[in-house]
C-alpha cells in the first residue's frame, strides 16, 4: 500500500508532529478555561458613562510670565459674548475660550450665517489644551518621541452654514482656542454654542473632609477627585488626552484612590478582568489594554514591576471589599505571576536585576538614571508577602507554600547586601546608588527596621546626590514609606509641597510628570504632548481620606 512508503511515513509523522505539538502550545495557556468567563465579565461590568454639558465661561489670552507654570498664564479677557455677539474673522481668530474647569468628552459648535451668501467654504482651527502651555507653544516643527497626532488641534472645513458641527475625536481640556484658516471675503459668519459633553463613569460624591481640614489639604483632595473622576471612564484610564487606555500601574493606585472615595467597585472589577482575560498564553499579564474595536492587549508590552503590583491591587481590593468572589476567580492570575521572582531570584536571595533588565521593560519611574536593583528587589519581598496575604484571604495558603520562605530569602539578602550601616542608606547597583525609590521599597517590603526607615527617609532631604522621584509616580510610593515608617509630619509636609506645588501653579488636575525643578521635563523630548490629567497623580485622594489623624487635623 502506498502508506508503506518511506517518503508517506515522514509525511504522517510531520502532520501528527504539526497536530499534536500545537495541541501542547495550546495546553500550555493556563488560563485557556477561564478567559471568555472572564471577559464576559468584563463586558457585564462596563459602565454607562454619564454625560454633562458645559458652556465656557469666559474668553482669555495667554500671555508670557516667568512665574507661571511652563511661562504661560490664562488672563481673563471678559465675557463669552464678546465671541457669540460679533463676526468671526481675522480680526478676533486666535480667541480662546474658557471652561473653567477640565473636562473629558466632546466638543461641538455652531456656525451661523450674519451677512451675504456662504459662497466658500470656510476653514477653522481648533486647538485644545489642559495647560495654557498647550495653547502657546508652536506643536511643530514636532520634536517629540511620540505621534504627533496625540497633540489636540483639529482642522474643521463648515460648507453649509447654518450647521452644528461636533469633532469626532474624544477630547480633555480646559481651553479651546479657534482660529479662521480660510473663508469668503462676501460672507459674515458667527461662532455660538460652544458646547462641550463631558463624560465620565463617577456617578456618587465623595463625603466632605473634615472640618478641621487645612484649605491647602482641601485644594490637594479636590483636585486629586477631579484627576480621578476625569480617568474613570469604561475603564481607568492613565491619561484621558494621552494613552487612553489601561496600564496596570495606573489601575492599581486609582483602584486605592477609589476605595476611599468614589467607591466604584464594578470599574475596578472590571479592570481586573480584563487584564487577566487579555495577558500572554504564558499566563504573564500584558502591561496595557486597549478597548476597541474590540478589547486587545499591546502585544509584547510586558512591564515586570507591573505585574507585581496586579497582585498588591487584587489583594488591597479583596481586602477592602470582602469580594472573595473576584479573588478566586483570578487567584490563578496573581499565583502565576510570582513565577517570575522564581526566575530571577539567584541562589543567594538577590534577585538579577541586570538580566531581568534586558528581558524586560523594568519601570518603576520616568527617571533613566534611576538604578533598578534594590527597587526591584523590595517590590519583589513586598509582592511576594502580599500575595501570600491575598492567599491567606482565600484559604489558598498551601498553593504559595514557599512563599514565605523565599520571602525571608530576599529580605535577608538585600539588607545584607543593599544597606550601608555607616550612611544610613539603602544603596543600588555598582555605584552604590542613594535614591528615594530605593529607600521607599526597602520600607514598604519591610527590609528595612523602623528605626532604619526613619533614619534612610529623613536623610533623603539633606542628600545633594540622592537621585529624586521623576514623576507623582515615584512619589506616591516615598509618600506611602514615610507613613509606614511612622513619619506622620514629614509625610503630611511631602505631600503639601509636592502636590500642593502643582496646585500652587494652577493644577485643575495633577499632571503625569511634576519635577519642581524642571517644569519642561518630557519623558517625549516635547513637554506638551506630556498628560496633565493622569491618573497615577490622583493619590492624595487615598492618602488624605485613609489617614485623616494625619492630614485631616
Amino acid at each position: 500500500m502506498e502508506l508503506t512508503k518511506p517518503g508517506t511515513k515522514f509525511i504522517l509523522l510531520f502532520c501528527f508532529a504539526i497536530v499534536f505539538g500545537a495541541a501542547k502550545v495550546k495546553a500550555q495557556d493556563p488560563y485557556a478555561a477561564y478567559r471568555q468567563g472572564w471577559l464576559k465579565k468584563a463586558e457585564d461590568l462596563k459602565p454607562k458613562l454619564t454625560e454633562t454639558v458645559k458652556q465656557p465661561i469666559s474668553v482669555v489670552t495667554v500671555e508670557k510670565d516667568a512665574a507661571a507654570f511652563q511661562g504661560w498664564k490664562a488672563v481673563n479677557a471678559g465675557g463669552i459674548d464678546q465671541l457669540y455677539n460679533s463676526a468671526f474673522s481675522k480680526k478676533n481668530s486666535g480667541i480662546i475660550a474658557d471652561f473653567g474647569e477640565h473636562m473629558t468628552g466632546y466638543f461641538n459648535f455652531t456656525i451661523k450665517g450674519r451677512r451675504g451668501d456662504m459662497d466658500a467654504p470656510l476653514r477653522l482651527k481648533f486647538t485644545f489644551g489642559e495647560v495654557p502651555s498647550e495653547i502657546a507653544t508652536p506643536f511643530d516643527p514636532y520634536p517629540g518621541t511620540l505621534s504627533r497626532a496625540w497633540l489636540q488641534d483639529e482642522i474643521v472645513t463648515v460648507t453649509v452654514a447654518p450647521s452644528t458641527i461636533t469633532i469626532p475625536r474624544r477630547l480633555a481640556c480646559r481651553y479651546v482656542k479657534i482660529e479662521l484658516l480660510g473663508s469668503s471675503p462676501y460672507f459674515e459668519f458667527g461662532i455660538s454654542n460652544i458646547e462641550f459633553k463631558a463624560t465620565t463613569s463617577v456617578t456618587t460624591t465623595p463625603a466632605a473632609l473634615s472640618a478641621g481640614t487645612s484649605q491647602m489639604i482641601k485644594d490637594i483632595d479636590r483636585v486629586g477627585l477631579t484627576t480621578l473622576k476625569e480617568c474613570m471612564q469604561t475603564v481607568y484610564e492613565d491619561g484621558p488626552k494621552r494613552d487612553r487606555r489601561l496600564w496596570i500601574g495606573d489601575l492599581y493606585l486609582e483602584s486605592l484612590a477609589n476605595l476611599y472615595s468614589f467607591k466604584n467597585d464594578d470599574l475596578t472589577k472590571r479592570c481586573f478582568y480584563l487584564l487577566a482575560g487579555l495577558s500572554a498564553e504564558d499566563g504573564v499579564l500584558i502591561s496595557n489594554v486597549f478597548e476597541a474595536p474590540e478589547p486587545h492587549a499591546q502585544k509584547g508590552n510586558r512591564l515586570l514591576d507591573y505585574c507585581f503590583l496586579y497582585n498588591v491591587a487584587l489583594k488591597e481590593y479583596v481586602a477592602a471589599t470582602g469580594d472573595k468572589q473576584v479573588g478566586n476567580d483570578l487567584w490563578p492570575v496573581a499565583k502565576k505571576q510570582l513565577d517570575m521572582i522564581r526566575k530571577y531570584a539567584g541562589d543567594d536571595g538577590m534577585m538579577d536585576y541586570v538580566k531581568a533588565g534586558k528581558e524586560w521593560w523594568v519601570f518603576f519611574d520616568w527617571k533613566n538614571d534611576l538604578d533598578k536593583q534594590a527597587v526591584l528587589q523590595g517590590l519583589s519581598v513586598y509582592a511576594l508577602n502580599q500575595t501570600y496575604a491575598l492567599a491567606k484571604l482565600l484559604g489558598k495558603e498551601s498553593e504559595v507554600a514557599d512563599i514565605p520562605a523565599l520571602a525571608k530569602k530576599l529580605k535577608d539578602a538585600a539588607h545584607k547586601n543593599l544597606y550601608d550601616k555607616k550612611s544610613g542608606f539603602f544603596v543600588s547597583g555598582v555605584d552604590k546608588q542613594v535614591s528615594y525609590g530605593a529607600q521607599a521599597w526597602m520600607t514598604l517590603s519591610g527590609v528595612a527596621s523602623k528605626a532604619e526607615a526613619q533614619r534612610a527617609l529623613k536623610g533623603l532631604t539633606g542628600l545633594a546626590t540622592a537621585v529624586h522621584p521623576g514623576a507623582p509616580y515615584m512619589f506616591h510610593y516615598y509618600e506611602a514609606a514615610l507613613i509606614e515608617s511612622g513619619l506622620k509630619t514629614e509625610a503630611k509636609e511631602a505631600l503639601t509641597t509636592y502636590w500642593g506645588g502643582m496646585i500652587k501653579k494652577g493644577a485643575d488636575t495633577f499632571w503625569e510628570v511634576y519635577d519642581p525643578n524642571d517644569e519642561f521635563k518630557s519623558p517625549y523630548n516635547f513637554y506638551p504632548v506630556n498628560s496633565y490629567c493622569h491618573a497615577w497623580s490622583c493619590t492624595p485622594v487615598y492618602f488624605i481620606r485613609k489617614y485623616p489623624e494625619i492630614f485631616q487635623q
